[in-house]
């Protein structure tokens, strides 16, 4: 079950939410190869962040998931995630960071 957590300095009250979840879901689905009704999106306004030590609108964003990541799975979530931000909330793709966790990473295969 991916999990995608969005923290953003930018105030969620105007925003379409709706909007977000919708496109974030549909992105980590697609990208991971999990069906959609496994992934779940937290999304958090307001947070205080300072990137590059002003608080211009910026957004931090964690993606957990149970196996479906490599390299260019990595590299399209980056993309795609930073596109739906810079369009739903305004915050610059230079101004995002995600960090990706496969939870099975370096975990053997167990035979049953």
């Amino acid at each position: 079950m991916p999990c995608l957590y969005i923290s953003t300095n930018v105030d969620l009250a105007g925003a379409d939410t709706a909007a977000i979840f919708s496109a974030t879901t549909t992105a980590v689905s697609s990208i991971i190869g999990k069906p959609e009704n496994f992934v779940m999106v937290l999304l958090k306004g307001s947070v205080a962040i300072s990137f590059g030590g002003n608080g211009e609108p910026a957004a931090f964003a964690e993606v957990v998931s149970m196996g479906g990541i490599n390299s260019q799975v990595k590299r399209n979530l980056i993309s795609t995630i930073a596109a739906i931000l810079n369009d739903k909330l305004s915050v610059p793709p230079a101004r995002f960071f995600l960090k990706v966790h496969d939870t099975t990473a370096g975990r053997p295969i167990s035979k049953l």
